[in-house]
């Protein structure tokens, strides 16, 4: 048997390490478990092999499947701080490709709601935040995770923290960011904001959404993008839809007229005629 039979020759062991990326990294990874593939470390250790072989060929579909394989070893295992260490890890790694960090994180968020407790959910969110922190190209995850955790802050009764959390996102700058999610945030903002008496940045963050906004047709954001343009992505299920964002608005204008103003635009709001319709009287 000659030198290329054996799989020699001058690529050495790589061409083992592209056998096992032929046959599926998925499929080697329950090969090593049949043989008793060894500790948790251990098949990181092979996987982070795999992965580096990978980035450094450019190879995305590789190197992205290596990185979520890591991620899903140490789910399976309720490894939990092993799972934060290798999202750090892998998302420093040197030329590390936007494709694996926008999966990793996207993959990561899938598990949050299985933690098994209030303090490991709140490590893993402020993990993935400082990931995607200052990277555009997550931007849209980082706010919902950034939302995620400023729930749980308002739950713990820390209101004055949950608003300032919620205050460091921009979502208006978001351009692929569907347009009733970008509302339901900025809503959220200004009703944390309310909740903590916070008045003046309640007005301010008001004044980013215009009433006309609710009458568009958000059936312009299904079109197909131009050349250039952002590809709008799908409202999570769990946000409301556009009437329902048009009730949540005026009900906080009311609040912070009443407060604010008592006297001068409380009857102009009262007498809009959304307040009205059947929608706004029977809810």
């Amino acid at each position: 048997m000659d030198r290329d039979e054996r799989g020699e020759g001058a690529l050495g062991s790589g061409v083992v390490v592209w056998g096992m990326v032929r046959m599926g990294m998925g499929e080697e990874r329950r090969l090593r478990k049949a043989e008793g593939g060894g500790s948790l470390e251990a098949q990181i250790e092979s996987l982070l092999n795999v992965e580096k072989q990978m980035r450094l060929n450019g190879d995305v579909a590789g190197t992205r499947k290596a990185a979520i394989d890591i991620l899903q070893l140490c789910f399976e295992a309720r490894a939990w701080k092993t799972l934060n260490d290798q999202i750090v890890l892998l998302s420093k790694r040197r030329g590390q490709l936007k494709q694996a960090v926008t999966a990793m994180v996207q993959q990561a968020m899938q598990y949050i709601d299985e933690t098994p407790d209030i303090e490991t959910k709140i490590e893993l969110i402020k993990t993935l935040n400082s990931v995607s922190a200052g990277k555009i190209y997550v931007e849209i995850e980082r706010a919902r995770l950034i939302k995620k955790l400023a729930r749980l802050k308002e739950e713990q009764g820390q209101i004055a923290e949950a608003a300032d959390l919620m205050q460091e996102i921009a979502v208006e700058t978001f351009g692929a960011m569907a347009k009733t999610e970008k509302l339901a945030f900025i809503l959220e903002q200004v009703r944390l904001c309310l909740d903590r008496q916070d008045y003046v940045r309640a007005q301010i963050l008001s004044r980013k959404i215009s009433p006309r906004v609710f009458d568009a047709d958000t059936s312009k954001e299904k079109k197909k993008p131009k050349e250039g343009e952002s590809i709008v992505e799908e409202a999570p299920a769990d946000i409301p839809s556009l009437l329902e964002l048009k009730r949540i608005y005026y009900e906080l204008m009311i609040r912070y007229v009443y407060v604010s103003f008592p006297f001068l635009f409380f009857g102009h709001l009262w007498k809009h005629s959304f307040f009205q319709s059947p929608v706004f009287v029977h809810t």
